[in-house]
């Protein structure tokens, strides 16, 4: 499982013209889910990233978590992060997970940061969405749960 998290002054995603989710300060959260991701891999790639201390304190030092700043969620299906570039120039998306168990999990995974009681905004899975930013930093973390 992948999670490219922005930190963002603001950020929206829109579909056929109508915005499904809007939020103000907090991360953007775009999700890639794997072939083999479970919901254990979810977990713990939800309490790393609820747990970042990516905001900064009254120092200007990067001290301050999601829930120490009042931050909002907005999650976004990607499964072009587990694009696989290393033979000619057609990305392969073998690596992704089939689209209703990567859903089914995406799914948990907004269920889960809900349940946390932090304001989750989302896409739609599987449509074609546009996404709008204010990177504020700009500050972008990406997490892989072979990694973590």
């Amino acid at each position: 499982m992948k999670f490219v998290i922005q930190r963002v002054s603001q950020a929206s995603v829109t579909i056929n013209q109508q915005v499904t989710g809007k939020i103000d300060k907090g991360f953007l959260v775009l999700i890639g889910i794997s072939s083999s991701d479970t919901k254990e891999t979810a977990d713990k790639m939800i309490r790393k990233m609820l747990g970042l201390r990516i905001f900064e304190d009254a120092e200007g030092k990067t001290n301050l978590s999601l829930s120490a700043v009042n931050g909002q969620l907005l999650l976004v299906s990607q499964f072009t992060l587990y694009a696989d570039c290393r033979k000619g120039n057609r990305p392969s998306f073998m690596n992704a997970g089939a689209p209703d168990a990567a859903k089914e999990l995406y799914e948990y995974i907004i269920q889960k940061c809900r349940a946390e009681n932090y304001p989750v905004e989302t896409g739609i899975f599987g449509a074609d969405m546009k996404i709008s930013l204010i990177n504020d930093g700009p500050f972008t973390i990406i997490l892989d749960s072979e990694q973590i």
